[in-house]
């Protein structure tokens, strides 16, 4: 849609820029839309995987480490500072015990002292890599992306994982080097697996270690170069070898959950997605209410719906710009006050004479 034939290189209609915001609303669903934000996690025991913060606020660093869910996050920690740790999987909301000291969970209060099944790492405190740095870095001034580990779960700039990072990573699942080491029978999948999946396809046996995968490939004198994380591709779960002394290697080795494919951030956030989708249907017969209205109205309307969203979206952009900057998570309170105060300019505009409806 454009304004005049001399412009319609230079103008973007309404759809477009929905579609172009679609994919970053997809994401914040994904990650979110598989946690509830009304209830807390810590009836559900330890959680196969959820979105998770830490409060810098109740405990800070040099205190012991605690994560609480998303609907603690809102409901009991709103405008302190939190840690946004994306997900982690097996983890049991720490929200109003001993580490929290006095506060009481609003949600759930009647939780155990301490989670001992839970895991922590100084992503708790706002740091990762191995360099232990805070993400955003305000001293580090390189361009990188920062990729999770799928055991350990820390999170690590692309330069300091040892090996290149392909260019479909978001494809593929990353274990670094460390977890590499501390489960060497993984470099003899990376050496049969990495990249070529479809080589060891119908590979993995159930029984006992007379039809093991694993045995074989380590028979069969292939190797890999022991340094830097390596990056599996899609699907290369299925291809481990799952005969009983394996179950066992991967259960001394605490990574047994490598062998169930829902374990997966993907998985998680499908979950999410498909969550949010059957949300959003309610009858709606999958069509957009948004894109209907705009079909019905003329094209000087639609032009000024165009300009009136572009402003709307440049600003929350910035006010929500500040809230990734001081590392707080945006609540529903929030987003109200943002549009209050978009309501509140507009009607200061209509009463100046400065704004017309048609």
């Amino acid at each position: 849609m454009a304004a005049n034939d001399g412009e319609e290189d230079a103008t973007v209609s309404l759809v477009d820029v929905l579609e172009e915001d679609e994919e970053l609303e997809n994401e914040a669903s994904a990650v979110l839309g598989g946690s509830d934000s009304e209830k807390c996690s810590y009836p559900e025991g330890y959680v196969k995987r959820q979105a998770l913060y830490a409060c810098n606020t109740c405990t800070p660093k040099g205190g012991e480490p605690a994560g609480i869910c998303l609907a603690c996050s809102y409901k009991c920690h709103e405008g302190h500072d939190l840690f946004e740790l994306y997900t982690k999987r097996n983890f049991r909301c720490d929200c109003g015990n001993d580490k929290f000291g006095e506060m009481e969970c609003k949600l759930f209060a009647d939780k155990e002292n301490v989670n001992t099944g839970n895991k922590y790492s100084h992503n708790f405190f706002g740091l990762y890599c191995t360099c232990d740095r805070p993400y955003p870095d305000p001293e580090d001034e390189v361009p990188d992306e920062m990729i999770q580990c799928i055991v350990c779960e820390d999170w690590f700039h692309g330069r300091h994982l040892g090996c290149v990072v392909p260019d479909c990573v978001e494809l593929q699942e990353m274990i670094c080097q460390s977890c590499m080491n501390k489960t060497p029978f993984l470099w003899n999948y990376a050496a049969h697996i990495e990249g070529n999946v479809e080589e060891t396809e119908g590979s993995s046996e159930e029984g006992s270690c007379s039809g093991c995968r694993l045995r074989e490939m380590k028979a069969s004198g292939r190797s890999q170069t022991l340094q830097g994380a390596v990056f599996w591709p899609s699907a290369w779960r299925t291809k481990l070898c799952t005969c009983a002394d394996c179950k066992i290697l991967y259960a001394d080795a605490g990574v047994s959950f490598l062998m169930d494919e829902m374990d997966t951030v993907l998985a998680y956030e499908n979950k999410g997605k498909s969550t949010e989708q059957a949300e959003q249907a309610g009858g709606a017969e999958g069509r957009d209410p948004l894109m209907s209205a705009l079909n019905n109205l003329n094209r000087v309307q639609q032009l000024e719906i165009i300009h009136e969203y572009n402003d709307m979206k440049t600003e929350l952009k910035d006010y929500l710009q500040r809230f990734a900057a001081e590392g707080k998570v945006v609540t529903p309170e929030d987003i109200r006050h943002f549009f209050e105060q978009q309501q509140s300019r507009k009607r200061r505009r209509a009463n100046a004479g400065q704004y017309y409806c048609s």
